[in-house]
């Protein structure tokens, strides 16, 4: 019985790490597309920007660190800060 506990909070415990983690980006705004509320950044990586985060707020060649998660190949920012 113990052995079972263990074995099924070992899995559990797997099994929730490979979940989807934020990641970050540091990068210059290559192009803003206030249509889609979408960044391109230098390197090619376009995000999709979530409510609360205006496109209109950010400027091209503004080097920035976005936060952000993948879901089905789509980029999108969880934050905008400026880089350091």
């Amino acid at each position: 019985m113990k052995k079972s506990v263990i074995a099924a909070a070992t899995i559990l415990a797997i099994a929730s790490s490979t979940g989807a983690y934020a990641k970050a980006a540091t990068g210059t705004i290559a192009s803003v597309d206030k249509k889609s509320d979408a960044i391109t950044l230098s390197d090619g990586k376009t995000f999709t920007l979530p409510e609360g985060i205006e496109a209109e707020t950010l400027k091209v060649g503004e080097k920035v660190t976005v936060t952000y998660s993948a879901k089905a190949g789509k980029l999108t920012a969880s934050s905008i800060q400026p880089a350091k």
